[in-house]
């Protein structure tokens, strides 16, 4: 009998444990956009929950951001009120993200914080998150533009809008495409959309895309590259450079999955990894057959999707104790985005007009995919 004892004495004490373990495991909470503003975005959180159940929380930012900056702070703040979240992954960061987590930290400071595609100054970002990614918007500025003439391009015409030029790196890298393109012989058209935050909405500022683009074409030549800023306009502006026959050299968060799909009706589901090839494949077919074959192109994989895919996997070795939560693991962070892309991933700290770098801060690049 005393034998018994001592074995389930034994045995409640690892029962114990393992709760404890279990318990002290923790959650990542993902905050991304809604499908109408980024679907890819949406999709891979999606994924994290479909992979992780009841590890994952998946909550959107209201599709009026601009507008509705209470109800983000909101947002964050019931995140926070949970003890079993211990990771925030906010993909993406736009405007209002850094007073939203402003009051998270007021009563958090054990939670790993993750920014993906950051739409605030780059300082003040990189003093509330942990991480913070973002593809090399920067460095577009010159691949982009060498990539359109590649296509064939004699006129590059940039979509965008105050808002979003008045985020550093977007306003840096319009700037260098304006540069490259005279560099290159490429005339530069900068034009001014309506924001799909503002009165319009998504709709109008898609229904300008549609009928804009073909006014451009018709004044520039059919060797027009059409760029835009917003990931709401990706479809229509894809379906507009088909329908004319004109050059895209890439959609704002490159990926094979931005813009395709839809703009060209393919049934996928962007829920689901393991279509990524199907969706490369028949995009390439459709487009040979509309006859724009060699006019689009696009990064192999979907950035936003590797973003929030990989930041997470890497939130959850923070939390498993695998990783210390203040000092960052850069190599394993770029493996763990790698084994999302499957072709290697290596990430480059932001370094400003005045050589301060930030270690947190980290640039991603890839080559093009040309369909």
């Amino acid at each position: 009998m005393k034998r018994l004892a001592v074995f389930i004495l034994a045995l409640a004490l690892a029962v114990s444990i393992v709760g404890v373990c279990f318990a002290a495991s923790g959650k990542v909470a993902i905050v991304t956009n809604t499908v109408s503003q980024n679907e890819e975005e949406y999709r891979s959180a999606q994924e994290m929950v479909a992979k992780y159940g009841d590890r994952i929380v998946h909550v959107t930012w209201p599709d009026n951001f601009m507008t509705e900056q209470e109800q983000m702070v909101s947002i964050v703040g019931r995140l926070a009120a949970d003890p079993d979240i211990k990771a925030l992954i906010i993909n993406q960061a736009v405007p209002g993200t850094n007073a939203a987590v402003d009051k998270l930290l007021e009563t958090r400071d054990d939670i790993f914080i993750v920014y993906c595609t950051p739409q605030e100054n780059p300082p003040d970002v990189a003093e509330r998150a942990h991480v913070i990614l973002q593809a090399n918007e920067i460095e577009m500025g010159n691949t982009i533009p060498i990539q359109a003439e590649a296509l064939g391009a004699k006129t590059f015409v940039h979509y965008s809008f105050p808002r979003h030029m008045s985020i550093p790196f977007l306003s840096i890298r319009r700037d260098m495409m304006r540069e490259k393109c005279a560099e290159l012989g490429i005339e530069f058209v900068d034009a001014t959309a309506p924001d799909p935050t503002g009165e319009s909405g998504v709709p109008g500022a898609q229904q300008f895309i549609l009928e804009d683009t073909p006014k451009m074409v018709e004044r520039y030549g059919v060797d027009t590259a059409f760029f835009s800023t917003n990931c709401a306009m990706q479809i229509p502006l894809i379906t507009a450079v088909v329908n004319t026959g004109a050059i895209y050299p890439q959609p704002c968060c490159p990926s094979p999955l931005h813009g395709f799909p839809s703009a060209l009706g393919l049934p996928a589901d962007l829920a689901s990894p393991d279509n990524l090839q199907y969706v490369i494949d028949e995009t390439r077919k459709i487009l040979k057959e509309r006859g724009v074959e060699g006019r689009l192109s696009t990064w192999p994989v979907p950035v936003a999707m590797m973003f929030t895919v990989g930041s997470t996997e890497y939130a959850l070795k923070v939390i498993d104790g695998e990783v210390s939560l203040d000092n960052l693991d850069k190599d394993l962070l770029d493996q763990c985005l790698s084994d999302y892309a499957n072709v290697g991933v290596v990430t480059t700290p932001y370094v400003d007009d005045s050589d301060k770098e930030y270690s947190n801060l980290l640039f991603a690049l890839m080559g093009f995919l040309t369909y």
